[in-house]
């Protein structure tokens, strides 16, 4: 299938075995392609006992450990050709993964992200508010997935506003200038979920102020690993945003450095769901066996968009729960799920987790 074939398709148009076909042909090439490109892969793969040509079964495609990427620079493609590089990192001062993007992978990534968003948010664009501080976008060439996601969604925003100051502090002003005239307009914002929970949800709630965003809709991910340190859960934050902010909905959203583009949306049902350009298979931490529907275990996420780094089979630090597939009540079709947590003794990391205080 060609680039235009693949960008081409509907996020959520593919049955199971429409997708498990696509799937076969796209991972081998995939897998091949990278073979070829990177040296340390190869050698990754010559370890591994893994074979050379041939279709693959989704389940068989060689996986990557997620902290691999901070351990090896895996790069397919020259350094000339690198376009900028992704960096997510763990607990401050740690090792960071370098995720290396030609102009062809992150126009897929940027393309993939843009029409996956647009099923759930529209194609109009919206007054982008953001739940954090701009200086999260000081190096545009080598920048973090905290403002990798800032930069990808603003694909969805019109006027933007930055509702921290670069101490992180709440510029409760700032933000009622945006909105002034703005009153019943739908806005989007946009946020990594503890900095919104510390740095605008609780700061909102110490002054005893709230905003008025009727008919917005927030889009939050990352962070849920210190929110459970604070006892938090899913359900009190989504209750205290919708408190704090008036919106009308809070859509999670589940995704990796190593896999930028190809995130997984959750439905008004509070499903994470699998697009057409990404996939997941939930894995037995004992033998890496494939888990039946409903059976907990550590997520695996596939993806056919990494073009200039082997990202596309990658073993991740975080436990799930597939729920079904092509039958959630939303009406998209897919693999749904939920992420229950991080596998014991996985490094604290994330889209927000690289911000301390």
């Amino acid at each position: 299938m060609t680039r235009e074939e693949l960008m081409g398709l509907g996020p959520y148009s593919l049955s199971r075995e429409e997708k498990r076909a696509l799937y076969r042909r796209e991972l081998a090439a995939l897998t091949s392609r990278h073979r070829e490109r990177c040296p340390e892969y190869r050698l990754l793969l010559d370890a591994l006992g893994t074979a050379a040509g041939g279709e693959l079964e989704p389940e068989d495609a060689p996986m990557l450990p997620v902290s691999l990427f901070k351990e090896l620079e895996l790069r397919s493609v020259p350094p000339e050709e690198v376009f900028k590089t992704l960096t997510s990192s763990g607990t401050t001062g740690g090792q960071v993964s370098r995720i290396f993007l030609d102009a062809e992978t992150s126009a897929m990534q940027q393309r993939a992200l843009y029409r996956i968003g647009a099923s759930f948010l529209g194609e109009k664009r919206l007054p982008f508010l953001v739940l954090d501080s701009k200086k999260a976008l000081r190096d545009r060439a080598m920048f973090s997935a905290r403002g990798a996601g800032i930069l990808g969604f603003s694909i969805f925003g019109g006027r933007t506003c930055y509702a921290l100051d670069g101490e992180m502090g709440l510029d409760l002003d700032g933000v009622r200038r945006f909105l002034d005239g703005r009153q019943g307009e739908r806005l989007l914002l946009f946020g990594f979920t503890y900095i919104i929970w510390k740095h605008v949800i609780r700061a909102l709630e110490a002054r005893g102020e709230r905003l008025e965003l009727t008919g917005s809709v927030l889009v939050h991910g990352g962070g849920w690993k210190k929110l459970a340190g604070e006892a938090v859960s899913r359900e009190e934050f989504k209750e205290r945003a919708r408190r704090a902010l008036g919106v009308e909905a809070v859509l999670d959203y589940y995704g990796m450095a190593e896999q930028t583009g190809g995130v997984y949306m959750e439905c008004p049902w509070g499903h994470l769901h699998a697009s057409v350009w990404s996939d997941v298979i939930v894995r037995r931490p004992k033998d890496y066996g494939v888990c039946a529907v409903g059976e907990p275990g550590v997520i695996e996420s596939l993806s056919l968009l990494p073009r200039s780094y082997p990202g596309h089979a990658v073993l991740t630090e975080d436990v799930g729960v597939l729920l079904g597939e092509d039958d959630c009540p939303c009406g998209r079709l897919g693999k749904y799920f939920t992420v229950t947590g991080r596998a014991p003794r996985a490094e604290v990391r994330g889209c927000s987790d690289t911000y301390e205080g």
